[in-house]
């Protein structure tokens, strides 16, 4: 699940808690404008929760601050630094997430990438101008990408089985559980809808 954290500090951790606990397994920070100090200051809340959950906290698009905050890994795009570059920056250890929008993109797809993500299969306001990549892309990733992957993008309870009968075993969400009335709800809805 991604988040931002444009929330009070106990809210933050609050909501935290909440998605975790309910089954949450990988948290990731994304803030595309945020200086370098807030992703800090905001990253240890999701550290510290991610611990105490046994999930993973991953640190959207900054290698610099992933490993401040000894993050579990960090997730780059096609126009941040490559996976190889990454990779120098965060040592062995870490994880590196690529986001792939086209088959010649995922199958090109860095070895130093541990895990990937395709879409965004249906448009979504948190990738503006990126058009949807539909779920062709997520039946490719299906039949032919070896390491783990997540479909990403517009997913929601709606959509979610349209993506899973293309072959999607992990999913990516944002507003589906950013945006629901109950956050922990929604986790559990989206959890029981993903194959076992």
């Amino acid at each position: 699940m991604v988040t931002d954290a444009r929330r009070g500090r106990g809210d933050l951790e609050d909501f935290l808690e909440a998605v975790l606990d309910a089954g949450t397994d990988i948290i990731q920070l994304r803030e595309k404008d945020a200086e370098g100090g807030d992703l800090l200051q905001w990253g240890e809340a999701f550290a510290v929760a991610a611990r105490r959950h046994g999930a993973l906290f991953i640190m959207n698009d900054r290698p610099d601050v992933a490993v401040a905050l000894e993050a579990d890994g960090v997730h780059v795009g096609q126009n941040d630094l490559p996976p190889a570059v990454t990779r120098r920056l965060v040592g062995p250890a870490m994880l590196i997430g690529l986001s792939t929008h086209s088959e010649d993109q995922l199958r090109g797809a860095s070895p130093q990438a541990d895990y990937v993500c395709v879409g965004p299969v249906y448009e979504t306001p948190s990738k503006p101008g990126r058009p949807a990549v539909g779920v062709d892309l997520v039946r490719v990733a299906a039949a032919h990408e070896q390491r783990p992957w997540f479909a990403i993008g517009g997913i929601d309870p709606e959509t979610l089985s349209s993506v899973v009968s293309a072959g999607a075993g992990r999913i990516v969400v944002v507003r589906a559980v950013t945006e629901a009335l109950d956050a922990a709800k929604a986790v559990r809805r989206l959890l029981a809808a993903l194959p076992a």
